[in-house]
């Protein structure tokens, strides 16, 4: 026996799973079907899922068709790109940044339209069901949600294929055969795993790639571009200033253009396995080797060293789905507080599948040529001081040595 739903938002693709959940929600616990679509920039036209939506029973005033590429680029993307987290030393996040904004967004349109229930369409073998529900629950403690993975007996995409023909449920052309690898996309990456990638000793086929052409196949020059930054956020391209959403678009397309961005990653599931995935993130990679180029100079080395042990621990809270809980805000706090001073501009060479830092410039920087120079500092940096510094240093080292010696 279910228990009573009246009303759900389903987090809606428009795609066969969540056209057949759709269906399953309505016949499994008799209740009106709420659709969100959410546009992150993943380079789909999402009017076919309004369109599909309606065609399915879902009321026209309940079809959610939203455009939140900005909100995503300045109020998740952002934040996180000023941590340089990497998932397990590799991984921009691409995925997992994602989650908590479709998240509040379906808890906002829940409390809108008076639904009782949220619903996704994650498997229960991955970590997207855990990143969905943490953000659901922090944001909305009591709503009920619906996982069809974990409940149906849906076990196979024939399985769904079926059901879909049954219940009159366009399923595109590509989808009847065994599609070759699943993906998911947003404006800061494409991941595809399964099936064809499955095996990790085998080469991701040139097919997959979707956001990036072949590095070998890349331009024969380098491409040089600048960014400005501002107080740790990207604000400008080769001086022309520009929104969030619009600067990681153009770093997409040099991204693209130059085969920048391809990570071939076994990565450590939250639920416990190991999954291998193939990413592409081609305007983050530029920025995030920006980002760092621009912390080289205006970030004092105590504050820099614990951002680098701070990152890790911010990187896999995101990865896990904890974005709103209190730790991941406390070191955001943090994170954020070091960023007052990183402004400045970098200058990047793009080269076949190569991003360098080949310049700096900061109005706050730390570096002082004065100070550094090998030719005569004029009494900037007395040599002699080292001494002192080095005996006080060597101190217990001696005597380590003498004891045991």
């Amino acid at each position: 026996m279910t228990d009573q739903i009246n009303r759900v938002v389903l987090a809606y693709s428009g795609g066969l799973d969540t056209s057949v959940i759709l269906k399953w929600l309505q016949q499994t616990y008799n209740c009106e079907v709420v659709t969100f679509t959410a546009d992150l920039g993943q380079g789909e036209e999402l009017e076919p899922a309004r369109a599909k939506a309606e065609m399915m029973g879902v009321k026209p005033e309940h079809i959610f068709v939203d455009d939140l590429r900005e909100e995503f680029v300045r109020d998740y993307v952002f934040p996180m790109m000023r941590s340089n987290a990497l998932y397990e030393g590799l991984y921009l996040l691409g995925t997992s940044i994602a989650r908590p904004l479709i998240a509040k967004r379906q808890i906002e349109i829940a409390k809108m339209v008076g639904a009782d229930a949220v619903s996704h369409g994650a498997t229960g073998k991955g970590n997207d069901q855990v990143r969905f529900e943490l953000g659901y629950y922090a944001l909305s403690p009591d709503i009920k949600v619906i996982a069809p993975w974990r409940e149906w007996d849906l076990t196979s995409r024939t399985r769904l294929i079926e059901f879909a023909e049954q219940h009159q449920i366009p399923v595109g052309k590509d989808k009847r055969g065994q599609a070759p690898f699943s993906t998911d996309a947003n404006m800061l990456h494409t991941s595809s795993e399964g099936l064809v990638l499955e095996n990790p000793w085998d080469e991701v086929p040139d097919y997959v790639y979707s956001r990036t052409v072949n590095p070998e196949d890349a331009p024969d020059l380098p491409e040089y571009i600048t960014i400005d930054f501002e107080r740790g956020d990207g604000v400008a391209i080769n001086g022309e200033g520009m929104s969030p959403a619009t600067l990681l678009s153009t770093l997409n397309e040099y991204g693209r253009r130059h085969g920048i961005g391809r990570l071939d990653l076994v990565e450590n599931r939250f639920v416990g396995m190991k999954s291998r995935g193939m990413y592409e993130t081609p305007g983050g990679t530029i920025y995030h080797l920006a980002h760092r180029g621009i912390e080289q100079l205006t970030l004092d080395r105590g504050a820099a060293h614990l951002k680098d042990e701070l990152a890790p621990r911010y990187a896999e809270l995101i990865y896990n789905g904890f974005w709103f809980s209190p730790e991941r805000e406390m070191l955001q706090a943090a994170i954020d507080h070091s960023q007052e001073k990183v402004s400045g501009t970098v200058r990047l060479k793009l080269y076949k599948g190569g991003v360098y830092v080949v310049g700096r410039k900061s109005p706050n920087s730390l570096y002082s040529e004065k100070v550094v120079t090998f030719e005569d500092d004029q009494g900037a940096y007395d040599q002699r001081d080292a001494a002192g510094f080095i005996k006080l240093n060597a101190l217990r080292l001696r005597l380590l040595g003498r004891r045991d010696q």
